[in-house]
């Protein structure tokens, strides 16, 4: 109930991408400016970025004890009353199946109803905060930080802003069938059949934030992200360096490899239907259908190893792998990562 009323909330008010719903009223608190946050980055394209809360704030990673003064300015931003429609088949249907709490069946849909009234936006002094970084050291030790480094795929984020009821609200949930011409109504009464659900939210819970990713460099120092482009993370050792202590063969076949080469491409591309061709222009090696070379079809060089064996027709006749005097290799983005890292 409670996601499926943020969620609708940050659709309403007009988000150009960069607010992002509370999950779970449960942990609403742990997301207040200054709170640290983790980003999952996708293996795929197609999936959405997760975010997860966590007990810890900026200053707790950072070295010292001194605390960080940039301030929050609070305003009103709107009266906030939704009613909406929510089908049971959805990923956010199969959350209300399990949060609703009552017998829904022979229902395709719940309305919820989302009672928020006045709401408050509280923003961090970014500017005061980035001076105060100027000086200040990550805690590499610190258990949030070496965690998510060798995670590969975790970027820690603060809260930047927060959006707050100011008082006691409530969500109401109507079970019950579409109709076939008009949107079915919330039934604002006692409902005999018992098919009516009402929560109480706390005066003061967070029902959106906003964040800003960190970058951490190798000697402690801490970057906030706040151009839209820039990326957070951890800072690398550079490449060469694990060349020479391992094959390129035991290199390309490593599953950190994979994810952080695969990842890059995908975030640093513009469209995954565009196909590089800077490569090909620099060079001889052209893409070929290996089955018209009676080269059957097989898993694919870079991607193709492990469980997930993924394969293709595609690949390089001037490269070799494996005693093989061919490479099999997907037209994106494994084509241009293979001669990339050869060249």
């Amino acid at each position: 109930m409670f996601a499926a009323a943020t969620k609708n909330f940050v659709k309403q008010v007009g988000d150009t991408g960069s607010l992002i719903p509370v999950p779970s009223l449960s942990e609403a608190d742990r997301y207040q400016p200054l709170s640290l946050v983790t980003r999952k980055r996708k293996r795929h394209f197609w999936k959405k970025n997760k975010y997860a809360s966590t007990p810890f704030s900026l200053k707790d990673i950072l070295v010292g004890e001194k605390e960080i003064t940039a301030g929050v300015s609070s305003y009103q931003l709107l009266n906030y009353e939704d009613k909406s429609d929510v089908a049971l088949n959805g990923r956010l249907g199969n959350h209300l199946i399990n949060d609703v709490g009552f017998n829904i069946s022979g229902s395709d849909s719940v309305a919820v109803k989302a009672s928020f009234g006045i709401v408050t936006k509280h923003e961090l002094e970014v500017p005061t905060l980035l001076r105060e970084l100027n000086s200040r050291k990550v805690d590499l030790d610190h258990c949030l930080v070496r965690q998510s480094k060798e995670s590969g795929r975790t970027i820690l984020c603060v809260v930047v802003e927060s959006i707050r009821t100011t008082r006691q609200c409530s969500l109401t949930v109507h079970a019950g069938m579409r109709g076939t011409t008009m949107r079915f109504q919330i039934d604002d009464g006692r409902n005999p059949k018992g098919r009516d659900k009402a929560i109480v939210i706390p005066a003061h819970t967070t029902i959106a934030f906003s964040i800003c990713q960190l970058f951490v460099r190798l000697d402690g120092r801490l970057d906030v992200c706040v151009a839209p482009e820039s990326q957070g993370g951890f800072e690398r050792e550079q490449i060469r360096e694990q060349l020479e202590n391992q094959t390129f063969e035991e290199l390309t076949q490593s599953d950190t490899y994979m994810d952080d080469m695969v990842t890059d491409y995908y975030e640093k591309a513009a469209s995954m239907t565009d196909v590089s061709t800077t490569y090909l222009r620099e060079s001889s090696h052209t893409r070929v259908n290996l089955l018209k070379h009676n080269i059957p079809k097989g898993p694919c060089a870079l991607c193709g190893m492990g469980n997930q064996r993924r394969e293709t027709v595609y690949g390089c006749l001037e490269c070799t792998t494996g005693g093989q005097k061919y490479v099999r290799l997907h037209v994106v983005p494994c084509f241009d990562l293979w001669h990339k890292t050869l060249r």
